[in-house]
């Protein structure tokens, strides 16, 4: 992963882009990451759906456990504000 300065990433974006494909790029601030920059490829396969959210319950190392979850019934609490 390579890093690039804010500046210079303002300067050579298109090189920047360009470098994506080699893998994730580091931009940094006063020497610190701020942000990543990565391919869409890359962000796709990263924020494709894995299954549905009922896949991932009955997943769960949790079924059969007997482990029993009870709904409140009461109501919505108060708050104070």
């Amino acid at each position: 992963m390579s890093n690039w300065s804010i500046a210079e990433a303002k300067a050579k974006l298109s090189a920047l882009v360009e470098k994506t494909k080699d893998g994730p790029q580091t931009v940094t601030k006063n020497g610190r990451p701020v942000a990543v920059v990565v391919s869409a490829e890359e962000w796709a396969r990263k924020t494709e759906r894995k299954g549905t959210l009922w896949e991932f319950f009955r997943n769960s190392p949790l079924v059969g456990s007997g482990v029993v979850i009870e709904r409140r019934r009461s109501g919505p609490r108060k708050l104070d504000l």
